[in-house]
């Protein structure tokens, strides 16, 4: 394992002069209807509410701004949509020439919006791994920079303002939990949270049917895992990247899996309870408090609602289904 984060403070700082505005200073507020159910202080850091309803494009800003410099005007990522979208968009704004490979069973309004945005969108018949692996042969055939998620330091870089506004402006919080699925969340939230609240415990949260990146934080090497089963598309990963994974170490305090059912639980109160529509991955910390209330009892908890980018009718589905732990 590294000794030393690839994460640099002053970088991260410089990040924020270079995201639009839009992006930036999200709302975080005290969610107190919240509470009763989860027998916490829940406090919500809201990364919806922006033109990609994600927090990617905070990274995808930083990305961009340094392309628009270069010669070379062209780049191509492998997405499960979210990624894609937000560098659609950053690139639109300073004129790159934007492609992304997802899977063709990615969900349909995040390739959608993709396209909207004036990206090429190439889709392979596989998961995303071999999404990253068709992105990877593009960049090298065609010479154009590959857009990394997690492993760019940029994608962790500029998630990592979202560290900073956590310091900056939270009432005082003991716990912050982030879904984790490549990394870049986490690892940039967790450099900042512990270099200027190292009291608080940072807790990363990953579906049970996509662990790849838990187990390797516990086995402190890169496990990887052959299927994925999960709902929450933003973070099902099979292989971690080994510099991610030793950033991690350095930030995080535990990891931990969560049910399928417990997501959906987490969806549902986050639209009964605090008016909000998010996808799966954006559930994950309400999930983890809804698992293990005792651990979480009488704390102050911040969870990070990461995006919004849903497929309409099955997020009916899912929240139409049969209610867990009676609610």
């Amino acid at each position: 394992m590294q000794e030393k984060t690839r994460l640099d403070t002053a970088r991260i700082r410089a990040a924020r002069r270079v995201i639009d505005p839009v992006f930036l200073d999200t709302p975080l507020y005290r969610c107190e209807a919240l509470e009763h159910d989860l027998a916490c202080t829940v406090s919500i850091k809201l990364e919806t509410a922006n033109p990609v309803r994600s927090f990617k494009a905070r990274g995808t800003e930083v990305v961009a701004s340094r392309l628009a410099d270069n010669a070379s005007r062209a780049v191509v990522c492998a997405s499960a949509g979210n990624l894609g979208q937000a560098l659609a968009w950053s690139g639109r704004g300073r004129g790159l020439d934007v492609t992304v490979v997802a899977s063709r069973f990615a969900t349909v309004a995040k390739l959608d919006r993709i396209r909207a945005l004036g990206a090429r969108l190439e889709l392979v018949d596989g998961d995303h791994e071999l999404a990253r692996e068709r992105a990877a042969a593009i960049a090298r055939y065609d010479g154009i920079r590959l857009v990394e998620d997690s492993l760019d330091i940029e994608t962790c870089e500029g998630a990592a303002t979202i560290g900073l506004e956590l310091v900056d402006t939270a009432p005082s919080f003991d716990t912050v939990l982030i879904a984790l699925g490549g990394g870049a969340l986490a690892t940039g939230i967790g450099h900042v949270v512990k270099a200027f609240a190292p009291e608080v415990e940072v807790i990363c949260v990953q579906p049970l049917g996509a662990p790849a990146m838990t187990r390797s934080w516990h086995q402190r090497r890169v496990v990887t895992t052959d299927l994925i089963d999960t709902i929450a598309d933003g973070v099902a990963g099979r292989r971690p990247i080994p510099a991610v994974l030793d950033d991690l170490l350095l930030v995080a305090d535990d990891a931990v899996v969560v049910e399928e059912a417990s997501i959906i639980a987490g969806m549902r109160m986050l639209l009964d309870r605090a008016g909000l529509v998010v996808e799966p991955s954006a559930a994950l910390g309400i999930a983890a408090i809804l698992e293990d209330r005792d651990r979480f009892a009488g704390r102050h908890v911040v969870t990070i609602v990461c995006g919004s980018n849903v497929d309409v009718d099955a997020y009916h589905r899912w929240v139409g289904a049969a209610r867990v732990d009676g609610f």
